[in-house]
């Protein structure tokens, strides 16, 4: 991975969950920014570091998740030395289709600079297969009610 990544010690159930970001200079693009797919990198880096704090040991080990759609909102660009915080925290859910959602914001002013939203199905690591989760997942993973948390600092424009 080309980018430094630090976790927050937030591991409550339904809390937003957010990593720490810096941009390096290998993420920018030839507009002098970061490239739109490093976004969808730090997206996918939130929820895998989300899903390994909260998730037992053993749904861990059985269950996988692929992603089934990404909508991603481009506000404002990160530069290179830039140090990032994406939060993710869970939406609702299918038997099948799990919702999260992610805000990509810079450290320094608080400036939301891209926001996520994603569709994950969970896959039986062994078959590769879509498969129900336990009401332990479900209770972690999914939210009866869409909330968007309170920011964590800097206004959103």
């Amino acid at each position: 991975m080309n980018t430094t990544i630090g976790e927050s010690a937030n591991t409550g159930i339904h809390e937003p969950f957010e990593i720490t970001v810096r941009v390096r200079p290998e993420d920018i693009d030839e507009l002098g920014h970061v490239n739109n797919v490093h976004y969808l990198r730090w997206v996918q880096d939130a929820a895998v570091a989300h899903w390994k704090a909260l998730a037992p040991r053993e749904d861990q080990d059985r269950l996988l998740w692929v992603v089934l759609r990404h909508e991603i909102d481009y506000k404002h660009a990160a530069k290179a030395g830039d140090e990032l915080i994406a939060r993710t925290w869970v939406g609702e859910s299918t038997r099948i289709a799990f919702e999260r959602l992610t805000e990509i914001r810079r450290s320094a002013d608080g400036q939301v600079l891209a926001k996520a939203r994603t569709l994950w199905c969970p896959i039986d690591a062994k078959t590769r297969r879509p498969v129900q989760v336990g009401p332990r997942v479900r209770e972690i993973f999914s939210s009866p009610v869409r909330q968007k948390p309170e920011a964590s600092g800097g206004e959103e424009t």
